[in-house]
C-alpha cells in the first residue's frame, strides 16, 4: 500500500517547486523513504532526479542530529 501511496506522480515531469522540496529535504538530511512519501516519488526517482541535479543525498546512516559525541 506505501508504494502506492509513494508512486502518484510516476511517469510525471518534475516541477521546479518539486526539485525545490527535494533540495530542501536533502539538505536537511531527510531520508530518503520519508522524501518518497512527502513527494509522492519512488526513492528510486527520488536519487535519479538527485543524481541529475547535483543534489548529495545524505548517507541513510548518519544522525540528523549531527554529532552527538
Amino acid at each position: 500500500m506505501a508504494e502506492a501511496m509513494s508512486s502518484r506522480h510516476s511517469g510525471e515531469v518534475w516541477t521546479e517547486e518539486q526539485a525545490q522540496q527535494l533540495r530542501e529535504l536533502a539538505g536537511a538530511n531527510t531520508p530518503v523513504g520519508v522524501m518518497s512519501v512527502k513527494l509522492g516519488r519512488s526513492e528510486a526517482a527520488i536519487r535519479s532526479k538527485a543524481q541529475s541535479e547535483g543534489i548529495a543525498l545524505a548517507p541513510p546512516n548518519r544522525s540528523p542530529y549531527g554529532d552527538m559525541s
